[in-house]
C-alpha cells in the first residue's frame, strides 16, 4: 500500500459546501501496508525483498522508488483492471481532515505471488506474510507449506477470524482483540493462556506471540512455559504500524540465529521504541543498542560510525555529557581501568576509540598487538565505565573525533591538550581537552617483557 499525506494551511470555508479549504503546500509518500514491515526490517539492516500486488500506476511507481531507496528489492505483480490500495490523508495544523481510500476489490493473482515466494524463499532466513486482508494471500496455505518445504521459519500477522488458514506456520503475532475475536473473550492471564495453548495445538504452530498493548506480549511456546513480557514502552504518542515492528524485529531476529524468546523480548523492545514516534514508523539497530544500554541488558558491542553518530545525537536530546578518548588497549590492565573511569566521571557517556591491528602494528611494531581488534573491543565494552566502542585505521583518531565531537577530549600521559590529536575541532566547537595521568606501574609494555622473562 501507498501512505500519501497532503499537509496544507486552512484559513477559510469553502463556498460551494460547509468545509475548510487546505491550501496543500507538501506532499509526502511513504510504503504502507506489507511495504511499512519491509521498510522496518531494512531500518534494522536485514537483506529485504518485498513480494506484492499493485497496480499499473503512478502509485507503484512512487512506491518502488521509494523502497529501491531503502535498498529493498521488490517483485511486484502489476494488476491493470485495479489500483494500488493507495491511503490519502489530508492534513492541516497537526489535525487529520479526511482520509481518502483508493481499493478495489477485483481478484488478486495469488498463484504469480506464491510463484515469487517460491522463487525468493531459497537462501531466506524467514519469511513473512503480513495479511492485510486485500486478497494477496489467497493462497496462503501454499505459502505456508512452500516455507515450510525449504525449512525456513514462517511468521504472520493474522488478519479477520479465520485463522484456520494459517496452520502449520511457525509463528502468528496477533493482537488480543484480534486473538480473541477468534478464541473467546479472555478475563485472566490464565485464561489467555488456556485458549492459546488451544490455539497452538489445534492450528500446529510453533509458536504464538500475542501483543497486548500497555499489558506487553505473551509468547507461548509448543512444550514451553508461556512467557509475560511487560511493555517498554514510557510514552505512547501513536500505534499506528507497532504490529508492523513487532514482526519485522521478530523476523530479523530469528533469521540471525537467536532464540524465539530472545527474539520476542528484542520485539516488544522495538514496539516499544516506535510508539513514541508519530505517524508509521521504523526503529534501528542504533536506537535499540541505547535502549539495551539503559536496561543494563547490553548494548555496549562495537559500533560503526554510522551507529556512533545515532546513538551520540540520541544521547545529546537526553541532555547528556559525551565523552571521548582512545588508545590501542592492547593488553588491559589495573591503569587503563582506574583511567577510563576517572575519564567516565567527567560525564554521561564514554566513548573509546580503539586503533585497528593494523595502526597498532605501525605504532607499536610488528609483534603488536596481542590481542586482535575485535577482541580489545568486546573486553573494552564490558566495563562498566565504557558505553560505546569504535574502532579507527589512522595512525590518529582525528577524523573520527571530527566526526562526534565529543563535549570533553581525553587523552592519558605527558601531553599538551593542543597537541592532543582531534583537540582542535573539539575546541573550536566548544568542547574541552583534558589529559588525565596514568598510575605508575601499570603498562602493557611491562606485562609483555615479563612474560618473555
Amino acid at each position: 500500500m501507498l501512505d500519501r499525506y497532503l499537509f496544507g494551511s486552512t484559513g477559510r470555508i469553502s463556498p460551494e459546501a460547509p468545509v475548510p479549504v487546505v491550501h496543500v503546500h507538501e506532499t509526502d509518500d511513504r510504503p504502507g501496508g506489507a511495504a511499512n514491515v519491509a521498510v522496518n526490517l531494512a531500518s534494522l539492516g536485514v537483506s529485504t525483498r518485498l513480494i506484492g500486488v499493485v497496480g499499473n500506476d503512478d502509485a507503484a511507481d512512487s512506491l518502488r522508488s521509494i523502497l529501491k531507496g531503502r535498498g529493498i528489492a521488490c517483485d511486484f505483480c502489476s494488476v491493470r483492471n485495479r489500483p494500488t490500495i493507495t491511503k490519502t490523508r489530508v492534513q492541516s495544523r497537526g489535525q487529520q481532515l479526511i482520509r481518502l481510500d483508493q481499493e478495489e476489490t477485483t481478484t488478486m493473482p495469488g498463484g504469480e505471488v506464491l510463484k515469487l515466494l517460491r522463487k525468493a524463499i531459497k537462501g531466506a532466513g524467514a519469511v513473512v506474510l503480513s495479511d492485510y486482508g486485500k486478497g494477496a494471500l489467497s493462497d496462503v496455505a501454499a505459502m505456508i507449506s512452500a516455507c515450510r518445504d525449504a525449512g525456513v521459519p514462517v511468521l504472520v500477522d493474522p488478519k479477520g477470524r479465520d485463522f484456520e488458514k494459517y496452520r502449520g506456520a511457525s509463528v502468528i503475532t496477533p493482537n488480543q482483540a484480534e486473538f480473541e475475536a477468534v478464541a473467546g473473550e479472555c478475563h485472566s492471564d490464565e485464561q489467555l493462556v488456556d485458549r492459546a495453548r488451544t490455539m497452538l495445538d489445534d492450528l500446529e504452530l510453533d509458536a504464538l506471540l500475542v501483543t497486548r498493548s500497555e499489558k506487553g506480549m505473551l509468547l507461548l511456546e509448543a512444550d514451553m512455559e508461556p512467557v509475560f513480557l511487560s511493555t517498554q514502552a514510557r510514552e505512547v504518542f501513536d500505534v499506528t504500524g507497532a504490529g508492523d515492528t513487532v514482526i519485522a524485529t521478530l523476523a530479523g531476529s530469528l533469521a540471525s540465529g537467536q532464540s524465539l524468546t530472545s527474539s520476542s523480548a528484542l520485539a516488544n523492545l522495538a514496539a516499544g521504541l516506535v510508539v513514541r514516534k508519530i505517524g508509521v514508523a521504523s526503529v534501528t539497530p542504533g536506537e535499540i543498542s541505547v535502549a539495551l544500554h539503559e536496561r543494563g541488558q547490553g548494548g555496549r558491542g562495537p559500533l560503526g560510525l554510522e551507529a556512533l553518530k545515532l546513538v551520540v545525537a540520541q544521547s545529546r536530546e537526553r541532555g547528556e555529557r559525551i565523552i571521548m578518548t582512545n588508545g590501542c588497549f592492547d593488553i588491559l590492565h589495573a591503569g587503563h581501568v582506574a583511567y577510563l573511569e576517572e575519564a567516565k566521571n567527567l560525564g554521561d557517556r564514554l566513548i573509546v576509540a580503539v586503533n585497528d591491528d593494523a595502526s597498532v602494528r605501525r605504532l607499536k611494531g610488528e609483534k603488536r598487538p596481542i590481542n586482535a581488534l575485535q577482541d580489545r573491543l568486546l573486553v573494552l565494552a564490558g566495563l562498566a565505565a565504557v558505553d560505546w566502542v569504535v574502532p579507527f585505521s589512522g595512525d590518529t583518531p582525528a577524523s573520527l573525533i571530527a566526526e562526534v565531537l565529543p563535549d570533553v577530549l581525553v587523552k592519558g600521559g605527558d601531553y599538551k591538550p593542543e597537541d592532543i590529536a582531534g583537540a582542535k575541532d573539539v575546541l573550536r566547537n566548544g568542547g574541552e581537552v583534558r589529559v588525565l595521568a596514568f598510575r605508575d606501574g601499570h603498562s602493557s609494555s611491562r606485562i609483555i617483557d615479563k612474560l618473555s622473562d
